[in-house]
């Protein structure tokens, strides 16, 4: 594959990821923020939120497991892990920490863990996502800069 065909496979990629509503402005953002000193930057900073996010996850779900639950302290962390996600773009992860903070303040459990169940696998699907995306921009070599999706 030559490189103008790599380049628009990732510029396809990437559009996939903002209309299958993975992505927000917010990437965008970061995008625009890295240069030619920096030009690995969000996928650094990417790279940092699954570091961290990785961590906090376990500690929601001991939370999770406990009886009674401390909803505050359930809200309280997931306020923290939107902010973390927000900071990427991460639009899917994003959405699920607020119908589970929207759990909380309702007190119900139930919906707690089924919401939480799904930001997992949103979280998951991202990363996989993401590191396709970088491994194949990588590959492909710097493009123009940061461009609005369509």
């Amino acid at each position: 594959m030559d490189k103008n065909q790599s380049r628009r496979q990732v510029r396809l990629m990437r559009q996939s990821l903002f209309d299958q509503g993975f992505l927000d402005e917010q990437f965008i953002q970061l995008e625009e923020l890295q240069d030619d000193a920096n030009p690995n930057f969000v996928e650094e900073i990417a790279t940092s939120y699954y570091r961290d996010s990785s961590r906090s996850l376990p500690t929601i779900e001991l939370a999770l497991e406990k009886t009674p639950r401390d909803f505050n302290k359930l809200d309280g962390y997931m306020h923290q892990f939107k902010g973390s996600s927000s900071s990427i773009g991460a639009k899917k992860v994003k959405a699920e920490c607020q119908q589970f903070r929207e759990y909380c303040k309702a007190g119900n459990g139930e919906g707690c863990m089924r919401t939480f169940q799904a930001l997992k696998k949103e979280h998951a699907t991202l990363k996989k996502r993401l590191e396709a995306y970088f491994q194949m921009a990588r590959q492909a070599g710097p493009i123009e800069t940061a461009c609005r999706p369509k």
